[in-house]
């Protein structure tokens, strides 16, 4: 089967190791003093011209460039059948070969609920370097509780830190986030599967092409790599060793989820980022296994062969 190749990303992407009315309804944003809810466990973890004296040379022949984005909408739509009014949006990237495809439309915006707070990170952690400092201790346990147990109120307190929603956006505009747009309720900020891949390749990143530092990009890393247990769902489908953080929301005027999921999953020694975003679920379980589903889809059209 031919290697295949779509619109490569603005970084390359490798590592070492690893929507509600308000705020209040956003999963790891319930109101003060009652736990996030949390979904079930999945399983885991360039060419010479010849002279005339000399034979022509053959001039290095191209590969095909194959459109995967057609390829990935035909593995995800028969995902969709029998789930009502739900849907969804992938972009994935494979990280070998800088493949990358997207489902569901490059501008496609949906609630982030609880994903945004690797956003919220991202953006200290830019705050940070532009003033010559380290995290304090606050702030490192309150992104250890934001990250690895999707605790609202760190995240709430973190946003403040960064200084709220419009420095979150100016945050983002230097991470290449182009269709995104932060919220003060943060769960209601809305995004795409596409930028969501943008903010990953900030994250996974290598070398001096992110903003981020390669400290500011292990730690955030190392933090997604240690989510707890209840909360290992999502992405980690497609690979064996993952690095994630989710989002799940009802919404209060239909009882609906929004379900997401976005991260770095690796097995046979390839990694590849992955973002899924969903509305309209018509309950957690049901959407974490659509979200999974889409997953293993996603990183099997990119790598050309099986996920897992």
């Amino acid at each position: 089967m031919p290697r295949h190749r779509s619109r490569r990303s603005a970084l390359s992407a490798t590592v070492a190791a690893a929507a509600a009315l308000a705020c209040p309804a956003v999963a790891g944003a319930y109101p003060a003093g009652r736990p996030p809810d949390h979904a079930p466990a999945a399983a885991a973890s360039v060419s010479s011209v010849p002279s005339a004296a000399t034979a022509p040379v053959a001039a290095e022949s191209e590969e095909p460039v194959v459109e995967l984005d057609a390829e990935l909408a035909a593995a995800v739509v028969p995902l969709l059948a029998g789930s009502g009014t739900a849907t969804v949006s992938v972009a994935v990237l494979d990280d070998a070969g800088g493949t990358r495809a997207v489902y569901g439309g490059e501008d496609a915006t949906y609630d982030t609920a609880s994903i945004v707070k690797v956003d919220i990170l991202a953006a200290l952690l830019l705050r940070a370097q532009d003033e010559d400092r380290v995290l304090t201790a606050g702030e490192r346990a309150h992104a250890v509780a934001m990250i690895e147990r999707s605790d609202n109120e760190a995240a709430t307190a973190l946003l403040a830190a960064v200084g709220g929603a419009s420095a979150l956006d100016a945050a983002n505009e230097r991470l290449g986030l182009t269709a995104t747009t932060a919220a003060q309720a943060w769960g209601l900020t809305r995004t795409t599967a596409a930028d969501q891949l943008t903010l990953l390749e900030a994250v996974f990143g290598t070398g001096t092409d992110t903003e981020l530092t390669q400290a500011s990009r292990t730690y955030l890393r190392g933090l997604m790599a240690q989510v707890e247990a209840d909360q290992q769902w999502g992405v980690s489908a497609a690979g064996s060793t993952w690095a994630l953080k989710n989002g799940w929301m009802p919404r209060t005027a239909t009882g609906l989820w929004n379900i997401n999921s976005i991260g770095q999953v690796a097995s046979d020694g390839r990694t590849c980022l992955v973002a899924v975003l969903s509305a309209g679920q018509p309950t957690k379980e049901a959407g974490v296994a659509l979200v999974e589903a889409v997953a293993k889809a996603a990183v099997e059209v990119v790598r050309g062969g099986s996920a897992g």
